[in-house]
């Protein structure tokens, strides 16, 4: 038979029960538990506003709180919590069904399994944490020094294993007292831990439009010395980026992804990043690194164009 001849019945009869086969093993394969009784339906939600699961390597601003996230998350504390004191906290989450999801329903991303990201309401307390497993199935546990008053917002970032794809939830706890008034103007530059943090944004920084950031890191000074820079959860920097309300939040890791292959300039080391604001407004980007051995945390204060 020439390549160009159309197929006979059997022939399409075999092609079809072929197609079947394969969807109905796709289908089913993705129906089986991965590590406990949760597969991916257990993890989708339909209907409008409904979250979507993220690709890391196409990283958006993800609007969090108006979405309808399969997951849910409550919030309890050993004592109430207090300013300036540290408190442990005891997170739950379940699916939307009342699951509860512990280790083996989640996948290592960035070298752990869940990450929470947590800002006040002035956001200039922001931390970065990773709850360890709790006692009962579904518990996760934390302990975080609050600096500020208000009510603080938690976001989870991690990825089930059903999907192999990440999402996220979030919970808020209340810190008594009056929450500070703080201006929030601008800045492309901050002085941390000896040295100083520069995050370059462009002119046309504009809403729905792919933007990239350069962030770089360098001694104070004429004579310049290295940036003890080191890997922090997988990468050299991390940026993440909330508005103003605290809708969401945008978690960014570099360009440069190869950790055998640090900054080319240990004085300067400069790394890249990329990403997409769907409203315009004033955000805050912060930057996490590991210098020495030391956790060093940095805020840009930008505005997004219309």
């Amino acid at each position: 038979m020439n390549s160009g001849s159309p197929l006979t019945r059997p022939q399409l009869r075999s092609v079809g029960v072929i197609t079947a086969v394969a969807l109905g093993l796709y289908l089913g394969v993705r129906l089986l538990p991965t590590g406990s009784n949760l597969n991916h339906m257990d993890f989708r939600v339909t209907g409008k506003d409904a979250i979507e699961f993220c690709d890391p390597a196409s990283p958006q601003f993800i609007p969090v709180i108006a979405a309808k996230s399969p997951v849910q998350l409550s919030l309890t504390s050993e004592t109430p919590p207090t300013r300036g004191k540290p408190v442990k906290f005891t997170l739950t989450m379940r699916t939307a069904n009342g699951k509860p999801i512990g280790p083996a329903d989640l996948l290592v991303a960035h070298t752990r399994k869940l990450h929470l990201l947590v800002a006040d309401p002035t956001l200039n307390d922001y931390q970065h944490l990773h709850p360890e497993p709790g006692k009962r199935d579904g518990e996760w546990v934390f302990e975080m020094t609050p600096d500020r008053a208000g009510i603080y917002r938690v976001f989870a970032d991690f990825t089930p294993a059903a999907t192999q794809r990440g999402l996220y939830a979030s919970a808020d706890f209340s810190v008594p007292g009056d929450v500070a008034r703080v201006t929030r103007s601008t800045n492309s530059e901050w002085q941390a831990a000896g040295f100083n943090f520069t995050l370059d944004v462009p002119s046309y920084f504009r809403a729905k439009t792919p933007t990239d950031l350069t962030f770089r890191i360098e001694s104070p000074g004429t004579q310049k010395r290295p940036v003890p820079l080191e890997p922090v959860m997988g990468a050299f920097a991390h940026l993440v980026a909330f508005d103003e309300d605290r809708s969401g939040f945008a978690h960014l890791h570099p360009v440069e992804a190869d950790l055998s292959k640090p900054p080319a300039n240990p004085l300067r080391p400069e790394l890249h990043f990329k990403i997409t604001i769907p409203q315009p407004g004033r955000y805050v980007i912060w930057a996490q690194v590991n210098l020495g051995g030391h956790e060093v945390f940095a805020p840009f204060w930008v505005d997004v164009l219309p």
